[in-house]
């Protein structure tokens, strides 16, 4: 697990790279009427031509994968390959490895982000992922799928009003995008303080914490658009300051400066400016 002291082994990552389109959902995204967060990631992997690989590796519900495969089926898509990575030696499967190479759209489902990453983390299937994610191909991912997509993610942790140094575990994630740390079923699960104090180890990461059925899409120009019923909390660390590193567990630090947005639907944030881009 990563720690606040040990933050800064991971270099340049609160630089801004996003190469191609993320899709990061907050999970229990509505499956059954509208959709329309799921149908956004299938008009961004080509509609009805579109070819999506889901990877239902973070789940241990047997059927998460072909779940997807009939939801994307009913909006349109024939071509929907179910990954069967249970192992590492799975994550680096030639088989695997081209059939993700020939995907349109690349989706991720919920469950457990540790598994996620421990299971892809450094694998040749995540090389291909974020290879073709740069060419342009959009990934998408559910709660833990989503988590899962930052350099630097949450692993787990604990709701509760006031930010405490304990509060968030950390570990590496997939990297298809440093400058942000994302957490999800943010507003059911009370989880502002905990991603305040994840932005509070390291304030050159914004933190992105997504609601229920709410998407963040994030560009390749630089801009989180929100999708969904709810909203996405941003909170911006660069003028923070924090005593974080000299309290121990149970004291509660004091933050102070710290930026907070929320952003709901057809809202777009700038992550080159910091600022919500107001709407036309």
């Amino acid at each position: 697990m990563v720690t606040p002291d040990s933050l800064t082994s991971f270099g340049d990552m609160v630089t801004r790279r996003v190469y191609g389109p993320l899709l990061a959902i907050g999970g229990a995204e509505d499956k059954w009427r509208d959709r329309i967060i799921l149908r956004r990631f299938v008009e961004l992997s080509g509609g009805d031509d579109a070819r999506i690989a889901v990877i239902p590796t973070a789940s241990r519900i047997p059927d998460a994968g072909e779940q997807y495969r009939k939801i994307f089926g009913e909006l349109g898509v024939d071509n929907v390959d179910v990954m069967n990575i249970q192992t590492r030696a799975d994550a680096d499967d030639p088989a695997v490895l081209e059939t993700l190479d020939q995907a349109s759209g690349i989706f991720m489902t919920g469950g457990n982000q540790v598994r996620l990453a421990r299971i892809l983390g450094r694998s040749a299937a995540v090389d291909v992922i974020q290879r073709r994610n740069r060419s342009g191909v959009p990934v998408a991912g559910t709660s833990a799928g989503a988590s899962v997509m930052s350099t630097v993610m949450v692993a787990g942790g604990q709701s509760g009003p006031t930010p405490r140094q304990r509060m968030a575990k950390l570990s590496r994630g997939l990297g298809l995008i440093d400058s942000v740390i994302i957490d999800q079923h943010f507003t059911e699960r009370n989880r502002v303080s905990r991603l305040v104090t994840m932005v509070s180890y390291n304030p050159g990461l914004l933190g992105v914490g997504i609601d229920e059925d709410t998407a963040a899409l994030i560009s390749p120009e630089g801009y989180i658009e929100v999708i969904g019923r709810g909203s996405v909390l941003i909170v911006d660390g660069s003028r923070m300051e924090t005593d974080i590193e000299h309290v121990n567990g149970t004291t509660p630090p004091t933050i102070s400066n710290a930026l907070i947005h929320f952003v709901a639907e057809g809202g777009r944030y700038s992550l080159d400016e910091r600022n919500v881009v107001p709407q036309d």
